[in-house]
């Protein structure tokens, strides 16, 4: 039995553990954070298991890395929620809705009445949309807690409150942001959201609204509850979420529809998303030492795809990067 420690309870961290502790290694988890919660980048994802609209700003890989990750957390987490993925633009932002088809694929044209049929809260609210029927989404911090008491119940330990891994055969990082000291190519992204609560809309699946300049995307959580995100900033910043992109997403979710202009904000949040220059994840190894690192504003999608392929470099079946 190979024994491995994993710095990291993110996205990356658990998911690698998972991977590794399914195929037989004995898995220590340690991080420095108290417990699952807001101190982790993962801990404001948008959950969105959505290839095929990545690709509208993603390399190819991105498509071809991401599509079994609805496969792999709907065996291991509840709630994934395979409806697919809406995208709709205003009738003055037509041709964005254009250009999000040129770039992407797997998807459907729908007319007023289709898009009414899906999302009857939208009813009559848009002439045309794009229809990626194979996508899905998660809510995020069900996901992590779900894979943490899955490793618990598999006999892994999980170490919150540490930042020293305990001596193994093999370590494998995935701190995200806080491995920059040792990979100088990565930045920080930051990304900020809101949760909104409203009662008098009701969507069942991801919506993204295309815009030339403050594109967003909207996710239920079920209840009434929708996450809102994101925007994409390049610096390293954390938690503060600023008053323009309060206004700029607010504004977007309510030509979504006006009856969210009476939705109550419950929660804001920001994060800085690690990311290499070409925006790809990678495995980056020094000796016994190995990275996952880099997985950006796609972490759930990416994260089983990359535990495999780390798994396969400790358990000796995969060449090493």
């Amino acid at each position: 039995m190979t024994s491995v420690a994993v710095i990291g309870a993110g996205v990356a961290g658990l998911t690698v553990a998972t991977v590794l502790a399914e195929r037989g290694a004995e898995v220590v988890v340690v991080d420095r954070s108290p417990g699952l919660g807001p101190d982790q980048c993962s801990w404001y994802a948008g959950g969105m298991l959505a290839p095929w609209c990545e690709q509208e700003n993603a390399e190819a890989e991105i498509v071809v890395l991401g599509q079994g990750a609805a496969d792999f957390w709907a065996v291991r987490t509840p709630g994934v929620v395979r409806r697919g993925s809406l995208v709709i633009a205003p009738a003055r932002d037509s041709r964005e809705l254009r250009r999000f088809a040129r770039r992407t694929e797997n998807y459907e044209w729908l007319d007023r009445d289709g898009i009414d049929a899906l999302e009857p809260a939208l009813e009559g609210r848009f002439a045309r949309a794009l229809f990626f029927r194979e996508e899905a989404h998660l809510d995020p911090r069900r996901a992590l807690a779900a894979l943490a008491a899955r490793l618990t119940a598999a006999g892994c330990e999980l170490r919150y409150g540490e930042e020293t891994a305990p001596e193994a055969e093999w370590t494998v990082d995935c701190r995200g942001l806080a491995a920059a000291a040792d990979l100088p190519e990565l930045r920080g992204v930051k990304g900020e959201m809101l949760y909104i609560s409203s009662r008098d809309v009701v969507l069942t699946r991801t919506i993204r609204l295309v815009h030339p300049r403050i594109p967003i995307y909207l996710v239920p959580r079920g209840d009434g509850i929708y996450m809102l995100g994101a925007t994409s900033i390049e610096n390293d910043e954390r938690q503060r979420v600023t008053a323009r992109s309060l206004v700029e997403l607010l504004s977007a979710v309510y030509a979504l529809h006006p009856a969210f202009g009476e939705a109550e904000v419950i929660e804001t949040g920001a994060e800085a998303r690690p990311a290499f220059p070409d925006n790809l994840p990678r495995l980056v190894c020094n000796g016994r030492r190995l990275h996952v690192n880099g997985l950006y504003r796609h972490g759930f999608l990416l994260a089983p795809a990359m535990a495999a392929r780390a798994a396969d470099i400790v358990l000796g079946k995969g060449a090493e990067p």
